[in-house]
C-alpha cells in the first residue's frame, strides 16, 4: 500500500508541475516533451515520437503543429514517411524552456535529481 501512495504523490507532483507548465508556456507536458524530443535529435518521425500510442502522439503532434511550433517534412529517401522539424517560432520557445529555471515541487526535484 505504501507504494500506491508514493505513486499517487508523484503522480500529483507531476500534475501540479504539469499545471505550471502550461500556464508558463502554453502547451502541455506531452508537447513540452516533443519539444525537448525536438531539440535532442533535430528532427523526428511520428513513430519516435514520446513512446505515446499512435493515437496519442498524432493528437499531440496536431496540436503543436496547429500552435506553429513544429511543421512536417517528407522523408528524403522513403516519401511516405513524414518527419517533424521546429519552426523558428519553436526553436525560440525551445531555447526558453531550456534557459528556464523550474520550481519543481520536491518530490520531482528528488526524482530528476535536483535537490531542492
Amino acid at each position: 500500500m505504501e507504494v500506491l501512495c508514493k505513486i499517487r504523490d508523484i503522480y500529483r507532483a507531476i500534475a501540479e508541475f504539469e499545471a505550471q507548465f502550461e500556464q508558463a508556456y502554453g502547451l502541455s507536458l506531452n508537447e513540452g516533451m516533443l519539444l525537448c524530443t525536438l531539440l535532442s535529435r533535430g528532427k523526428l518521425s511520428s513513430s519516435e515520437a514520446l513512446g505515446l500510442s499512435a493515437s496519442n502522439a498524432s493528437k499531440v503532434i496536431r496540436s503543436v503543429e496547429g500552435k506553429e511550433l513544429i511543421v512536417r517534412q517528407v522523408g528524403r529517401e522513403d516519401k511516405r514517411q513524414m518527419y517533424f522539424v521546429p519552426t523558428p517560432a519553436g526553436k525560440e520557445l525551445i531555447g526558453r524552456i531550456k534557459a528556464a529555471h523550474f520550481d519543481l515541487p520536491p518530490l520531482l526535484a528528488e526524482a530528476v535529481g535536483r535537490g531542492c
